[in-house]
């Protein structure tokens, strides 16, 4: 099971175009994050060290800019590795794309050179827990942040329906103290044979599921999302992600977004257009 930290500064409870309460950056932190492309593409590596975790041997550097010094996470798994397509440009595009949508969960990526080999450079998420961390050692989550984390869950399993990442694991979803939500590791995203675009990861007919058979679903979602995936198009995508992606994993994409709003329009005629989007 692949583990690795990324880095990023989040804070504040408001985000452009969603509701407050699924927000993870304040709109000061939005207005920085070119900043922070910038800061990854060119400080100086002034240490790093293997994380020691993970199958992908991810490297933690600290950078340093100025009077600027902060970590990162680097890694450039590619091709096939213990039996999984693993691409570093995927960690790319799943910031390029989580932007475009302005779903805010998936700390700021880019290319960057170590070691004479190319990979993503990824913001350190600073956190409190890991998903794993709260299952493992029975970590309640407040009253207060309950229907929060739910609606978080759900909206992540969606995102992971999108992109095809047949990788989440609990490890790589991290919350903050304030029981905001970071979702990270994408290197197994972005598949594009017919498995993921006749089925998606999570629902009724998803790919996963429990280990007593039962679907993973996505219950509630909010419409800004539904609204955002649906005005998609592949010239959107295409200017967003750039390299990162092909065409066929931009079509891919493109064909599981009808997947989930049908799916969605099903929940909708069934249980109620209030019940299930808000």
């Amino acid at each position: 099971m692949k583990r690795m930290f990324v880095l990023v500064v989040l804070a504040g409870l408001l985000s452009l175009g969603a509701p407050a309460v699924f927000t993870q950056f304040t709109p000061e932190q939005l207005a920085q994050r070119t900043a922070q492309e910038e800061f990854l593409a060119t400080a100086e590596i002034v240490r790093f060290e293997p994380i020691g975790e993970g199958v992908t041997k991810p490297y933690k550097l600290t950078l340093k800019k100025g009077a600027v010094e902060s970590m990162a996470a680097w890694k450039n798994p590619s091709g096939i590795q213990f039996g999984y397509l693993e691409g570093w440009q995927y960690e790319i595009a799943a910031y390029r794309l989580d932007k475009l949508i302005g779903l805010n969960l998936v700390p700021p990526a880019v290319e960057r050179e170590f070691q004479g080999k190319r990979g993503a450079l990824v913001y350190w998420a600073e956190n409190k827990y890991s998903l794993l961390k709260v299952v493992e050692q029975g970590i309640r989550i407040p009253d207060s942040a309950l229907d929060h984390t739910e609606k978080m869950k759900w909206l992540a399993r969606a995102w992971d329906c999108l992109i095809a990442n047949e990788d989440r694991t609990q490890q790589n979803v991290l919350y903050t103290e304030d029981w905001r939500m970071i979702l990270f590791d994408h290197s197994r995203a972005f598949r594009s044979t017919k498995e993921f675009t006749e089925r998606l990861m999570f629902g009724r007919n998803g790919i996963k599921m429990t280990q007593q058979g039962t679907p993973f679903l996505f219950r509630r979602l909010p419409r800004w999302f539904v609204e955002k995936i649906k005005a998609l198009t592949f010239e959107d995508i295409k200017a967003a992600v750039g390299p990162a992606l092909t065409d066929k994993e931009i079509t891919a994409i493109l064909a599981r977004r009808e997947l989930l709003l049908k799916e969605v329009a099903l929940m909708v005629r069934e249980q109620g257009e209030t019940a299930v989007l808000y």
